[in-house]
């Protein structure tokens, strides 16, 4: 399989770009999604940290992940003008020429990995340059071209953020932000591939390899259902380790039991705009699962810790 569609050349003359488009540029609503789970990872880690060392820590993690977004917009120009979802993005648009793109998303790369580790401490930025590198050497690069597992193996990418943040407040990696990073990367491959069911003549236009476009979409569908039976029972471990109180477990189980049943409901549609929209809630829904179970254990650590001795998990 070829891995660079033979497009024509995006204009590389000196562009016109504005700050709004070097905004776009960093992904924003992805980097959103990074730095809540960062500062997630961070808020929940033991002991405590400066609020100075830890807006340090967290804008050093939402740059080098907008930076990830400016390359992987840089090296997928060819394929982003062709799909429907991407063609608004700066590169396409002619705004901001792929030269630029790469030089500006190498720049954050090397500023937030560097400022991270001298401001803050090594482990949680060589953490944050493992995540930008396998973003795009393996995901972006290697695998988003040439396998249907790309989502599944890239998704580690995106997991990664609660683990940064816990390195930053404590200097290490533990078996809480460790499951963290599992519940981030169980949700991710039927949350995109949800996407992926309604947005299938898209990837087949650019010859990406997604799962529907590779296996069809009824073994899409099964995927889908089967990781979200996993992914149910794995959220709800950080209540099983004395990480998360009552209120995470209940939220964990009852979200859950949504998630599913929308992925069944996937399952069974199969035809016409029903399975499109029973995709399009599935993968709405997947972005509320993961920002409520996140917001919960997040309250849960900020302000509930009393409340959580009385319910006699102890103290987190």
């Amino acid at each position: 399989m070829r891995t660079r569609l033979e497009v024509p050349t995006i204009e590389q003359a000196q562009s016109e770009a504005t700050v709004g488009d070097y905004f776009a540029l960093l992904k924003p609503r992805v980097m959103s999604l990074v730095v809540f789970t960062a500062f997630v990872g961070l808020v929940a880690a033991p002991g405590e940290m400066h609020p100075i060392m830890a807006l340090a820590s967290l804008v050093c993690i939402a740059v080098g992940a907008g930076a990830s977004g400016a390359l992987n917009m840089w090296y997928d120009a060819d394929i982003d003008k062709l799909m429907q979802r991407t063609a608004s993005r700066p590169i396409p648009r002619g705004r901001i020429t792929p030269d630029e793109a790469l030089t500006f998303g190498v720049f954050l790369s090397f500023c937030s990995v560097l400022s991270l580790g001298l401001m803050v401490n090594w482990v949680s930025a060589a953490l944050l340059a493992l995540t930008i590198c396998f973003y795009l050497f393996i995901y972006t690069i290697w695998l988003k071209r040439r396998s249907p597992q790309n989502i599944v193996i890239g998704g580690a990418a995106g997991a990664c953020p609660p683990m940064i943040g816990w390195a930053a407040a404590t200097g290490s990696v533990s078996l809480e932000s460790i499951i963290l990073f599992l519940i981030i990367f169980m949700w991710t491959p039927p949350h995109f591939w949800a996407l992926a069911l309604y947005r299938v003549r898209d990837y087949e236009r650019v010859q990406i390899p997604m799962l529907p476009v590779v296996a069809g979409p009824d073994e899409t569908r099964w995927q889908i259902l089967l990781y979200s039976l996993v992914l149910t029972p794995l959220a709800t471990l950080p209540y099983f380790i004395g990480f998360a109180g009552l209120p995470y477990a209940v939220a964990s189980v009852g979200l859950g039991v949504v998630f599913v049943l929308l992925a069944i409901r996937v399952y069974r549609i199969r035809i016409g705009a029903g399975a499109d929209r029973a995709a399009k809630q599935l993968f709405s829904f997947s972005i509320l699962y993961l920002f409520l179970l996140f917001a919960i254990l997040l309250a849960e650590h900020s302000f509930a810790e009393n409340w959580l001795v009385t319910a006699g998990k102890g103290p987190l």
